[in-house]
């Protein structure tokens, strides 16, 4: 099973392939997409979009984990992101991937036991469970990888519930 591991964003979109191979979970690939702010908001809406179909193509994922929005400070922030996750989930729809959703506080949970966790706590687990020599940099392709590993922890979960 490959899991498309998501962070979205309009500047900077962080993305992750993982497989769960048995009870372990491998890195398979990981980066992020990155928009020129010079562009237009639908050329860089089209660029993330252009770039998460070729991600899809070569690494063939059946299910994609996202993260939803949750809280902004920012509005103008939020809804940047919004049209990009807007995007994003069209792009996997016409790919055929299944999508699941998770809040920020659903992944910390997920990976530290703790949904108040710090980024630096995400990071160095992200590193450790995934075996990773360091931390992935930019902080959204960290960000993309715990949400891979909690949608592949959460369906675990759910297979083990269905087994009972």
């Amino acid at each position: 099973m490959k899991i498309l591991g998501i962070d979205p964003g309009t500047a900077t979109t962080g993305w992750a392939i993982i497989e769960i191979k048995g009870d372990k979970l491998l890195p398979l690939a990981y980066g992020h997409i990155s928009t020129e702010k010079v562009n237009s908001d639908d050329a860089r809406i089209l660029e993330v979009s252009d770039d998460l179909a070729k991600i899809i193509q070569k690494h063939k994922p059946q299910e994609a984990a996202i993260e939803s929005l949750f809280f902004f400070k920012n509005q103008k922030t939020v809804i940047q992101v919004a049209q990009s996750r807007g995007a994003i989930l069209l792009t996997l729809s016409q790919n055929n991937v299944k999508v699941f959703s998770y809040t920020p506080l659903q992944v910390k949970q997920a990976l530290t036991g703790y949904g108040r966790a710090e980024k630096k706590q995400m990071q160095q687990m992200i590193k450790s469970v995934l075996h990773l020599k360091c931390i992935p940099k930019p902080d959204d392709v960290a960000d993309a990888l715990a949400i891979a590993v909690c949608h592949a922890n959460s369906r675990a979960i759910i297979s083990l519930k269905l087994k009972q």
